[in-house]
């Protein structure tokens, strides 16, 4: 038997309502895990975390590079390997225009991460 199964996007990392209650609910299934951890990853080092605060509190729902770069005392190639990581962590899209690339919070992943790690209790089953 080949270890090669289906690919292991099983939930909709751009669902509005979370597809798995929160950790402190249920344990946190293999699939859900593998999907999330490259995520949960991006976001431990410091730069890239704030890189995404500042794309996710952009005032217009995005940002230029151009904007984010100053803000650091790193080189710009440094900012476009964090901002790649980001990328493909599926944390933020990118689209370029002209020589400036914009980037924008993909919101439905960020509220399945923040889903996971709530400590909000089960709804209570009575009415």
């Amino acid at each position: 038997m080949s270890k090669q199964g289906a690919p292991l996007a099983v939930i909709d990392l751009n669902a509005d309502a979370p597809c798995y209650p929160p950790l402190a609910q249920r344990r946190v299934p293999a699939e859900t895990a593998a999907v999330l951890a490259p995520a949960f990853k991006a976001l431990g080092d410091p730069v890239r975390l704030q890189l995404m605060s500042m794309i996710a509190s952009a005032e217009d729902g995005e940002v230029c590079v151009c904007d984010l770069t100053p803000a650091f005392d790193l080189t710009g190639p440094t900012i476009s390997h964090h901002l790649k990581t980001l990328r493909e962590a599926g944390l933020v899209d990118a689209e370029r225009r002209g020589t400036w690339v914009y980037y924008r919070a993909r919101p439905g992943i960020l509220r399945q991460l923040a889903a996971l790690l709530s400590v909000e209790p089960a709804p209570s089953s009575q009415a």
